[in-house]
């Protein structure tokens, strides 16, 4: 049982010391993940000897860390790519919506034709939020309204004339007459008289100029109010958008003479673990021998 000490104890020692390297290579792997991505890949030629470089650009906003664009090395059609240079430049941003705006305005009349004729065909306007444009004029929403009523009231009168009377007697004047569906009431009469011949001697005749009138009334409107829709697209201006562009140059990739079917084989996580191991085993292998030959000499 003693025996077995020294071997699990190597055991344990060399698979604990082998777990450490390859640990520290995972973390030392490729770049933290990003969550940028390029809005654009272009591949180009540089210089005489036509190198093959890529450019990425990126574009973020102010609150973005640019520290998150990936940046580390990598391969591509048996090229190993690097960075060159990364670019920052502030871009003035352009954003623009469309937008509605309701225009009222006063009127005298409901005429839609003469409405139409004092209204702009287009206007300029900014928002609350800073936007700015010309809108235009949407002839299928000009609405009409009346404001209220009120009524009116007037005075009418007629006359008529009534010849050929026996005497100048009221009695003979009729007191009310109908005129274009109004009923009118006496107010004065006129009186003329003529002379006639006749069998019987002379006779006088009466004709009698009625005056009648009468009291009307009618609503009309108070006012009207004209509504009207302009639409069009408004924008503003501001830096709030940040391009980076990276640019990165090549050269050929690395062969590796252990690699199989053109893919390189990456052994440098490898050698140090298998060395710090085999030294571990030895100084373990070691012990133990020293371990037999004192418990020989008892």
């Amino acid at each position: 049982m003693k025996r077995s000490i020294p071997l699990l104890l190597a055991a344990f020692l060399l698979s604990t010391l082998l777990s450490v390297p390859v640990q520290a290579a995972e973390e030392s792997g490729p770049g933290r993940d990003s969550a940028y991505y390029p809005i654009s890949v272009e591949e180009y030629t540089y210089g005489d000897f036509d190198e093959l470089r890529i450019q990425k650009v990126y574009q973020l906003s102010l609150d973005d860390d640019p520290s998150l664009i990936p940046t580390e090395d990598f391969e591509r059609n048996g090229r190993l790519y690097y960075l060159l240079d990364m670019t920052r430049k502030d871009e003035v941003g352009v954003d623009t919506k469309p937008h509605v705006q309701t225009v009222t305005m006063p009127s005298d009349t409901n005429n839609m034709e003469k409405i139409l004729q004092t209204l702009d065909a287009e206007i300029e306007t900014v928002t609350e939020d800073g936007y700015t444009g010309k809108l235009h004029l949407d002839h299928t929403t000009v609405k009409v309204t009346t404001d209220g009523y009120a009524t009116k009231t007037g005075t009418v009168s007629a006359t008529r004339t009534y010849p050929n009377l026996s005497d100048a007697d009221l009695s003979l004047v009729p007191k009310t007459i109908s005129d274009g569906g109004r009923s009118l009431t006496l107010a004065d009469v006129q009186w003329s008289n003529s002379t006639q011949e006749s069998g019987e001697g002379v006779v006088t005749r009466y004709t009698a100029t009625a005056r009648y009138t009468g009291s009307t009334s009618s609503k009309y409107a108070t006012g009207y109010t004209v509504t009207a829709d302009y639409s069009g697209e408004v924008s503003k201006t501001g830096c709030n958008v940040v391009t980076y562009t990276a640019v990165f140059g090549s050269t050929d990739a690395p062969k590796d003479s252990g690699a199989q079917d053109g893919e390189p084989v990456d052994i440098s996580g490898i050698g140090r673990p298998l060395m710090i191991g085999g030294v571990v085993l030895a100084l373990v292998l070691g012990g133990v021998f020293v371990f037999k030959k004192i418990r020989g000499r008892r």
